[in-house]
């Protein structure tokens, strides 16, 4: 199983589904859980007042190199869980996450 699995969407635009650990000891890409089809992500952000959120977004616009406006959390919001939308085709969202290692569970 592979991160395009976590991907949907075309014509410029990703659909991305991420699984965030908020306080964390450091902020990164943990790379694609298969059992959850999503994208691991930790933040150390806490999940308090969208802290979290900002975080995610600032993390994944830097890792995509796009801008934090280019990065839209569209569903799950109060949830680790979420669906990011993302102004990228999703051949280059692709090339830019998928060479972090697959999260061990």
């Amino acid at each position: 199983m592979s991160l395009e699995q976590a991907l949907s969407g075309g014509g410029g635009v990703t659909l991305l589904r991420v699984l965030v650990t908020p306080c964390a000891g450091r902020d990164g890409i943990a790379g694609y859980n298969p059992w959850r089809r999503r994208l691991s992500v930790r933040v150390r952000a806490p999940p308090r007042g969208g802290e979290a959120n900002r975080a995610l977004v600032r993390l994944l616009a830097s890792a995509l190199g796009v801008s934090k406006g280019d990065v839209k959390i569209v569903k799950g919001v109060n949830s680790r869980e979420k669906t990011l939308r993302i102004n990228l085709p999703r051949e280059r969202v692709l090339e830019a996450l998928g060479s972090h290692e697959p999260e061990r569970v």
